[in-house]
């Protein structure tokens, strides 16, 4: 059972002296305690005795079964918990796929141990450890999933992705980074790998990588496969590239020389780093599942096959190693207070994911168009998207964007049938918007002198070299946004973030841009429909249709709903003629030549076919920022290059 003992903020934090000191670090930063502490069992923060050894073979990619054997050693006889990780980082939520275990076997001594789980906690194997045993022997299976029905797949003919969470458990009551653990990987013939940790000694096909302990072993997942190309970009930084085939790694020297410009300028943003070295960990892929997910000394990001072939199609897609390359300033090394947690079982609490996540949204714009690696007017038909999106959104008059933070739990990233009303995981864009704002506000009233590139510097490049963990609590935000600007910005961020209804356009307004409705999509609608194979009609009937008709999205109380069509809903004819992309753009266009127009749609739900007549004279409307007047503005000013 967890106790409520809730910490402050403060507590887990170094004092704010400590945080803008710069200069040489005698060690990495390590928070002490925890915001919540659990009443049974609690972790320590003293060394496990020994070293456990962990051996995962995952050269059945043809199954995508991972077959585990580890051993934990013991100090004495008795009760023991062992525990499967369950609250994970980056995931912000329980996300312990736990589900995918089997085969449990515990030994001693060559002799069976019984185990029995715990039925309140069920990420708990309660055991005895017998007299005269040094250690336990485990052996399972990770099944990981074979379709994507299933979940996120994550063995593929010609690549897979190993997180080090999935296949091993851990004794539980002491802090992860005080368990050590030698992990060994066997991959299938001939297969390169990539991670953040060290060592790598290969012999034959298994590679036994050197002692470290289990908090990183978990932040360092791995990604290997049979096509691969390494790229350096300099500050200690390479691209390590998997491929479905070997011709998708045809990079040019330009696209490399954009990446490596992408690194440099988000060093110049904070001016420091914090990590010794750091891997992108890449997969081109139509078989392996996608992902995004942010560590502190390496990335695992997925694209499309053609993320070098085809590099115009869909730019929008760039953004990610941005993004995922921020958080080991955001999210990894500057962590909330209540979001870091001594093991996998302590909850975590997302209350602040709004600056971890928002924040980082906001700078893998600005860094991606300074550095080249997301083109400007991508950029701006993203904020114009925004904007309009959060501008209109009817779940806003219910739902503040703090209470947003809770989704990882909550939902867990589950479809939904009315996303427009029960909101999700807002804290990413439209906290983007809370973060521009800040910025264009700071350079408002300083006349350009200072901007969010000064809380950058001050908040996260500080202790350059330190890839340990300083937490922060709200008031170590306003405290540092004072320190650069004076405002009242406890009073801005709650108007923004705890209340209903904020107006999210201020940004762009001070900005020097104004939201406008125009007939032809943003670059950036044009590239988010390349890349899903999607038509996005948001802003005039209310919803987003596959290449097939099938509607991916309904807005709540736009027409779509109002004719009662639902997510899932497919449309089978559009005025008579079968569905096509373009004969729906059609329609909706022409709608703009009639003081009212009635649009009659066949709609299949299941096995049931009706005919809708869709009431609707407004043409297509889709969002764009203009500039107003011929100068530079701010916003301008903020997307060019750090020199």
């Amino acid at each position: 059972m967890i106790a409520r003992t809730i910490r402050t903020a403060a507590a887990a934090a170094l004092p704010f002296a400590i945080l803008m000191a710069g200069g040489a670090i005698a060690q990495n930063s390590q928070p002490s305690e925890p915001a919540v502490v659990p009443e049974t069992l609690p972790a320590r923060d003293v060394p496990y005795p020994g070293v456990m050894r962990l051996d995962v073979d995952a050269s059945d990619v043809r199954r995508g079964i991972w077959r585990v054997r580890q051993t934990i050693p013991v100090a004495a006889p008795g009760p023991m918990t062992l525990r499967y990780p369950e609250y994970l980082p980056g995931k912000h939520a329980p996300r312990g796929e736990i589900n995918r275990l089997a085969g449990l076997k515990i030994g001693a001594n060559g002799t069976p141990v019984p185990w029995r789980r715990d039925p309140l906690d069920v990420y708990a194997f309660m055991i005895d450890v017998p007299d005269g045993a040094d250690a336990l022997d485990l052996s399972f299976e990770f099944l990981s999933p074979t379709d994507p029905k299933q979940g996120r797949v994550v063995a593929a003919p010609a690549m897979l992705n190993i997180q080090w969470e999935d296949v091993a458990l851990y004794p539980a009551g002491h802090y992860t980074r005080q368990i050590r653990v030698v992990p060994s990987l066997t991959l299938p013939a001939g297969w390169a790998q990539a991670s953040a940790l060290e060592g790598g000694r290969r012999t034959g096909d298994t590679v036994r990588f050197a002692e470290t302990d289990f908090e990183t072993l978990v932040d360092s997942p791995l990604f290997a496969g049979a096509h691969h190309q390494d790229w350096a970009l300099g500050h200690d930084v390479t691209m390590a590239v998997f491929a479905d085939r070997p011709g998708d790694l045809a990079a040019t020297d330009e696209q490399i020389g954009i990446h490596r410009a992408m690194v440099d300028q988000t060093i110049r943003l904070f001016g420091a780093k914090h990590y010794d070295d750091y891997t992108f960990l890449v997969a081109l892929t139509e078989e392996m599942g996608g992902i995004g997910l942010e560590h502190h000394r390496s990335s695992e990001n997925a694209f499309p096959r053609y993320l070098f072939t085809d590099w115009d199609r869909a730019p929008s897609i760039r953004g990610l190693l941005p993004h995922e390359f921020v958080h080991s300033w955001n999210g990894k090394f500057r962590r909330p207070a209540d979001l870091w947690t001594p093991d996998y079982r302590t909850p975590m609490q997302d209350s602040l994911l709004w600056v971890y996540e928002g924040q980082t949204s906001y700078w893998d714009n600005v860094v991606g168009v300074r550095s080249g690696i997301l083109p400007k007017d991508v950029v701006l038909g993203d904020l114009a998207e925004a904007a309009a999106y959060y501008g209109t959104l009817p779940g806003r008059g219910w739902r503040a964007l703090a209470d947003t933070t809770n989704d990882p739990t909550i939902n867990a990233r589950r479809p939904q049938p009315w996303r427009s009303w029960q909101r999700s995981e807002d804290y990413y864009t439209e906290g983007a918007l809370v973060w521009l704002e800040a910025d264009m506000l700071i350079r408002e009233e300083t006349g350009g002198a200072k901007s969010l590139d000064d809380f950058a510097r001050a908040f996260f490049g500080v202790r350059d070299g330190d890839w340990g963990t300083l937490t922060y609590d709200f008031d170590t935000i306003v405290e540092t946004l004072n320190g650069i600007h004076a405002h009242d910005w406890r009073e801005f961020l709650d108007a923004r973030v705890n209340r209903l209804n904020p107006d999210p356009t201020g940004g762009i307004t001070r900005g020097g841009y104004r939201l406008v409705y125009k007939s032809e999509p943003s670059a950036f609608t044009r590239s988010n429909e390349a890349r899903r194979d999607q038509v996005d009609l948001t802003h005039s009937i209310g919803g987003i249709f596959s290449g097939t008709g099938e509607l991916v999205r309904v807005r709540w109380d736009a027409p779509l709903f109002d004719a009662g069509i639902t997510v899932g809903s497919q449309i089978v004819a559009i005025d008579g003629i079968a569905f096509t992309a373009e004969a729906l753009r059609a329609a909706v266009a022409a709608s703009a030549d009639k003081d009212a127009s009635l649009i009659e749609l066949i709609v299949k739900d299941g096995s049931r076919y009706r005919t809708v007549t869709l009431d609707y004279a407004g043409g297509h409307r889709y969002p764009h920022l203009e500039r107003r007047g011929s100068t530079p503005t701010a916003l301008d000013r903020a997307l060019e290059p750090l020199r």
